[in-house]
């Protein structure tokens, strides 16, 4: 059997102009009429003609590199300057120009809150196209990493304990210094503890400040290095990182919204989420989806209102917890004496209201019944009698597990998976993204922005192919 060999000494024959190479129906001229498509000056980018000082390269180009470059994986500066030398379409893409990556990174840092607003653009565009309804929408959420190490998570505990040691370090370097005789000013051991000295106190100053801060700014932990960053819990461990949402329309899976926030949980994001994604459509979407971590009653209730169904299950819900013979759906609510009636006929009266965790306490009046029930021990152990708390809006969350049951909201919430958790998979396993690159919650905002618009434009090209797609974006 014959092989072919390559042939670097061949000489060939490369397009004339830059225009050659790619073809027509190459992905990366969606890219480039998507940009085109964009109001520059609605991200808040003034374009200055004739601007005195030093050339500067057009920001929409700057765009694309960054746009066209995150769809593919190539979100660092220094991969994105690589690409403008080496790869086709990338130099296509700019018309030659070849940035560095000490431009790519600053104008990526200079415009964050312009890059934040692309994905509203690009909603806006899916939504004229007719790809997005605004019928259904599911909220979802995912920890990513921040470009800071848990390690300079700083909490009040910690740095007491830091400084205990520090103190006691600082004390024996001060004793060694001592012992050394001042006369041997040249000693190289008496110059390293000194040394040493130096350092240890100025982390000790340091970490006195973080304290400062943290009692200040009245939180449980700052992060040294990105202080907009917060402590997270994912799969891969406990790490510093931010909370992302999205917000997808249930027709093609298109994300309509997306946002960044450093809380650690999804309970007091439900209602803003579909807020603002109500905005961008504007409408008032039909249904609201997300699953059991949204399950906060006062933040559902906030969308319950507006008349629009909400498809979200409670915890018991959602892991299928089966009723107790004494839990709390046991004992049956009196509106209008406003008490529980316990299994056996005794009487659970109002007793106080916990602020804390804004719910009502009942009581049984007499602790002796509970005692003496054949079932002490099991319904309750307290000498005081069996307790129930309920929510200030429990009514609101009866009918939202109930709403949760029918089967019109099953159908709808089985499809949660399939149009929602995509966006996740394409981001963190296509796009390879388990980090942010940018510091502080502006810049990842920024980079979430990219990101969504990206898993867009990529859907969009799915959906509709590459010259009608482009025949509609110039249009």
């Amino acid at each position: 059997m014959a092989y072919r060999y390559g042939n670097r000494e061949q000489l060939q024959l490369l397009p004339q102009s830059i225009e050659e190479y790619v073809s027509s129906d190459d992905p990366v001229r969606v890219y480039d009429a998507f940009v085109e498509s964009l109001d520059i000056e609605e991200l808040g980018i003034v374009l200055e003609e004739n601007k005195v000082g030093n050339t500067s390269y057009y920001p929409r180009s700057m765009i694309k590199l960054l746009v066209y470059g995150t769809s593919y994986g190539k979100r660092s500066s220094r991969k994105l300057e690589r690409a403008t030398y080496h790869n086709f379409s990338f130099i296509w893409l700019m018309g030659g120009l070849t940035p560095d990556h000490k431009t790519i990174a600053r104008f990526r840092k200079d415009n964050r809150k312009a890059l934040k607003k692309i994905l509203k653009q690009c909603a806006m565009l899916c939504i004229k196209l007719g790809l997005i309804e605004g019928n259904t929408l599911f909220v979802d959420g995912s920890k990513i990493r921040a470009n800071a190490g848990i390690k300079n998570t700083w909490t009040q505990e910690r740095c007491e304990k830091y400084l205990k040691h520090l103190d006691i370090r600082i004390e024996s370097i001060l004793s060694e210094c001592e012992e050394v005789d001042g006369r041997e000013e040249g000693n190289q051991s008496l110059v390293k503890l000194k040394d040493e000295l130096k350092d240890k106190k100025a982390l000790k100053s340091k970490i006195e400040a973080v304290m400062k801060e943290l009692q200040e700014k009245d939180v449980e932990s700052i992060n040294t290095v990105d202080p907009d960053c917060v402590k997270v819990k994912s799969r891969a461990g406990i790490h510093a990182g931010y909370n992302s949402q999205v917000v997808v329309d249930e027709k093609h899976g298109l994300i309509v919204h997306s946002e960044v926030v450093n809380e650690s949980n999804d309970l007091n994001q439900f209602a803003n989420q579909i807020e603002q994604s109500n905005e961008i459509l504007g409408q008032k979407c039909k249904n609201a989806c997300a699953d059991a971590g949204y399950a906060n009653t006062e933040e559902l209730k906030r969308i319950d209102d507006e008349n629009i169904t909400v498809i979200v299950p409670s915890q018991r819900q959602a892991h299928n917890r089966p009723v107790k013979p004494f839990s709390k759906e046991q004992f049956h609510y009196n509106a209008q004496e406003d008490c529980y009636i316990c299994p056996h006929g005794h009487l659970l009266t109002y007793s106080h209201f916990c602020k804390e965790k804004q719910h009502r306490v009942y009581q049984i009046q007499d602790g002796s019944l509970c005692q003496g029930c054949q079932h002490f021990g099991v319904c309750t152990r307290s000498k005081y009698g069996r307790r129930i708390r309920r929510l200030v809006n429990e009514e609101v969350k009866l009918k939202l597990e109930e709403q949760y049951r029918k089967e019109e909201s099953q159908v709808i919430y089985k499809l949660r998976k399939e149009k929602v958790e995509l966006t996740f998979g394409h981001i963190k396993r296509n796009l390879g993204v388990s980090t942010f690159l940018m510091r502080g919650l502006e810049g990842v905002k920024a980079e979430m922005s990219l990101l969504a618009s990206c898993f867009n434009i990529a859907r969009m090209i799915t959906i509709m192919g590459v010259p009608a797609l482009i025949a509609r974006l110039a249009g």
